[in-house]
């Protein structure tokens, strides 16, 4: 049986076709449909953790109040009480269709997933290029630095290399602790020469 984890609200659910939530209120008139947020598709063999393809319908039914919360104050010896109670606004949705899962258990989903990599991959080799350091000046993989990862190795670099990092911070990142690491590590580098 198809299933879905959908997110309404801010609070997750997993769904059937025809289940019935409450949910909290939502700004939508009776009889509306709409699309929540979809986290995970799953059925036949195993859970498809790409929901792209997946897309779950559901219906408003209507506005009900939720269940009278009694909330009572009492301190013995002085007369003090305080009742007061609480019904929660909460909007009552069915779904109504959970489409898009592949009947076969996810062979379509692999072969749309296969062509969707190079592009993805395709963006990273061209961001490259654009900044405006030289490429060979900038080391290898620092974008995907931390600052407490730059700060073990900023120190093997040779000065242009650290030049080049630094002015990839100042126009790219910004990060206040790389740059005071960078300069830090160049006024170290100048003063030893």
């Amino acid at each position: 049986m198809t299933y879905a984890i959908i997110e309404v609200g801010g609070k997750q659910y997993r769904v059937h076709e025809g289940t019935r939530l409450l949910v909290d209120r939502l700004p939508l008139d009776d009889g509306a449909s709409f699309s929540p947020t979809v986290l995970l598709v799953g059925g036949g063999d195993a859970p498809v953790l790409d929901p792209t393809g997946g897309e779950v319908t559901a219906r408003v039914v209507g506005a009900v109040k939720g269940p009278k919360i009694r909330i009572g104050k009492y301190r013995k010896r002085t007369g003090y009480r305080r009742h007061t109670g609480f019904r929660a606004s909460l909007t009552q949705i069915e779904i109504e269709s959970i489409g898009g899962v592949p009947a076969r258990g996810g062979t379509t989903s692999k072969k749309k997933a296969a062509p969707a990599a190079p592009p993805a991959s395709a963006p990273v080799t061209e961001t490259a290029p654009e900044s405006p350091v030289a490429a060979g000046a900038l080391p290898a993989g620092y974008e995907s630095l931390t600052i407490a990862d730059l700060r073990g190795v900023a120190d093997t670099w040779d000065i242009d290399a650290l030049r080049a990092a630094l002015a990839y911070e100042e126009e790219h990142a910004k990060r206040k602790g790389a740059i005071a690491v960078l300069e830090a590590a160049i006024a170290r580098k100048e003063g030893e020469s």
